[in-house]
């Protein structure tokens, strides 16, 4: 049977039974993008190489939950509208229903040894898989001189300028026009775009400051309800930029150091049940509003969390459809992709010290990236025996006498 020619109700089938196993197996907040590309794009194909990079750049300039959007947006490749929703779904229960589990064991027992092995493990490997898409991808995406240079003044730019990532993006659009469609129209959208920027900046009533206005007159830190927990997870997913890691730093500021809702403990605490919790790292929200309304405070965290990326994603992508094949577009897109290997590359500097703490990490994770440029071993085995080293290394380093 042709590729075009499998039934629709085949394709959602499969569509479920993929995202429900990414959503129990797939680790590491941005490196289970690099396990779809590897899983869905490489291994299945179920989209090309370059329409797997124009789904990486449009969520990494949306709002929301980075990986959610990019299983959304794989869904809806393979099987329309209602294969994104189903993707979405499926990769995000999974992992509030595991997170749920974990919350409610760690609130009876604590920490254990076998969950801090299992950590360790995982770290490095869930890095490797990343560094090994990111070189995939960039495989594509720089293929010329003017393309590389686009990725390393847009990685140069994160580190050093204050300049966010949809900023950097939507300048490297306007580079991506001016290069490869119209010098002129270029130029106008990159001066449009830092016209915009010093509008921003000298206004008082900017987005940013106002969503933080609105949040904080809107909650009582001191008794938190359904109702807060809920909008303030809304708002969140709907106007925070950058992916989950960006998201989760904004969490923090909020719900420890502006709303008191959890202690530094209590919020490193779930960071670490996020860490071993697959799927979403945005996840954490279900943690934050069991801690504030127990259940059901962690069900409207998740669901206000998530939802907006179902809501921007698809509703996004038919018109997408339809102005992809533009020159324009196209020629903003050969701009945007590389400039999105040099934001991801950032990433990856910024993850290292954390995922590869030691020489066995270290040893742990240049095994990775072999076994997957050599063997090209599936990300589940990978994780597995990451975790399996980390569990023997832990319980080895606690025996008398090796401490």
């Amino acid at each position: 049977m042709a590729h075009s020619e499998i039934p629709t109700t085949q394709k959602w089938k499969e569509i479920v039974a993929t995202f429900l196993k990414l959503g129990l197996t797939a680790y590491g907040g941005p490196a289970i993008m690099g396990i779809m590309q590897t899983e869905l794009q490489e291994r299945r194909q179920w989209v090309t190489k370059e329409r797997f990079m124009e789904g990486l750049t449009l969520v990494n300039m949306l709002p929301g939950a980075a990986a959610t959007q990019l299983g959304i947006y794989l869904g809806y490749m393979r099987g329309g509208w209602w294969g994104g929703l189903l993707a979405g779904l499926c990769f995000v229960l999974p992992a509030f229903f595991i997170m749920l589990a974990l919350t409610l064991f760690y609130a009876a027992f604590g920490a254990t040894p076998l969950l801090q092995g299992a950590l360790y493990g995982l770290g490095p490997v869930v890095l490797g898989i990343f560094l090994v898409a990111i070189y995939r991808m960039g495989r594509t995406a720089l293929t010329n001189i003017p393309k590389i240079t686009i990725a390393i003044v847009a990685a140069l730019l994160l580190i050093y300028s204050p300049l966010d990532i949809v900023t950097i993006l939507a300048v490297a659009g306007g580079t991506g026009v001016s290069l490869f469609h119209s010098k002129k129209l270029g130029i106008l959208v990159i001066c449009t775009i830092f016209a915009l920027i010093s509008a921003a900046y000298f206004a008082t009533d900017a987005p940013s400051i106002h969503l933080s206005n609105s949040i904080s007159t809107t909650v009582t830190p001191q008794a938190p309800g359904l109702l807060n927990v809920g909008w303030f997870f809304f708002k969140v997913g709907t106007f925070s930029f950058g992916g989950g890691l960006t998201l989760i730093a904004f969490i923090q500021a909020q719900v420890v150091d502006q709303y008191h809702w959890l202690t530094h403990q209590e919020f490193i605490d779930g960071l670490a049940l996020g860490q071993f919790t697959p799927g979403p790292i945005l996840m954490l929200s279900s943690y934050v509003g069991y801690k504030i309304a127990g259940i059901i405070g962690a069900a409207v965290g998740a669901l206000a969390i998530f939802l907006p990326s179902f809501i921007i994603m698809l509703s996004v992508l038919p018109v997408l459809e339809r102005f992809r094949n533009l020159r324009w577009m196209k020629a903003a897109m050969q701009g945007i992709a590389p400039a999105v290997i040099g934001v991801l590359t950032v990433s990856i500097l910024q993850l290292a010290p954390h995922a590869v703490p030691d020489l066995t990490a270290g040893a742990i994770f240049c095994g990775t990236v072999i076994a997957m440029l050599a063997w090209r071993l599936a990300t589940m085995k990978l994780l597995f025996l990451g975790a399996l080293i980390g569990i023997i290394r832990n319980r080895w380093f606690s025996l008398p006498g090796l401490r």
